[in-house]
Formats: structure tokens, sequence, C-alpha cells
């Protein structure tokens, strides 16, 4: 485990080992969850640890995200929701 990962909100990742994530083996199922469900300070961790355009390529491949999320990330982002995996 990356020094990182134990900085988001434990609560994040409830049903996991978070001593067995990594964040390059799992970056997109971490970059989920903390889009989905983190805080703010989460969120620039998140940031601050993959950058913009890494979680951009990643959270349009998700297959499932909230509709509060996907407008969230469609605005943060400038991009148009059906270009979300999980909208189109």
């Amino acid at each position: 485990m990356h020094k990182s990962t134990m900085e988001f909100n434990k609560g994040l990742f409830w049903d996991v080992q978070i001593d067995d994530l990594d964040l390059e083996t799992h970056a997109r199922f971490i970059i989920e969850r903390v889009v989905s469900r983190g805080s703010l300070p989460d969120w620039h961790l998140l940031k601050k640890i993959y950058g913009k355009e890494r979680i951009k390529h990643e959270v349009l491949r998700i297959r499932s995200l909230d509709r509060k999320t996907v407008s969230f990330l469609s605005a943060y982002y400038d991009v148009e929701k059906a270009d979300f995996r999980c909208c189109g």
C-alpha cells in the first residue's frame, strides 16, 4: 500500500482491505470511490495523487456513476454527459 492511500477517509473503503490497495493497480476503483463518495479533502488528495487528466481518463470509463457525480464531473471537465461510459 502506498502511504497516500491511508490518507483517504477509511470509510470510503469499508468493504476492502485498504492495506491491499495499490495506487496504480486499483486506480480506477480508488477514483470511483472518491468521486462518488469522498469529501472535499479526499477530492484534493485524489487530484494530488493522479492529476486532473488521469482522473478524467478514468471517470469517462467507469461503468456506473450516479447522476449527481456525473453532473459534477461533466461540468468540472467540460465534457458532455453522453461521453461517460455509464451514460452512453
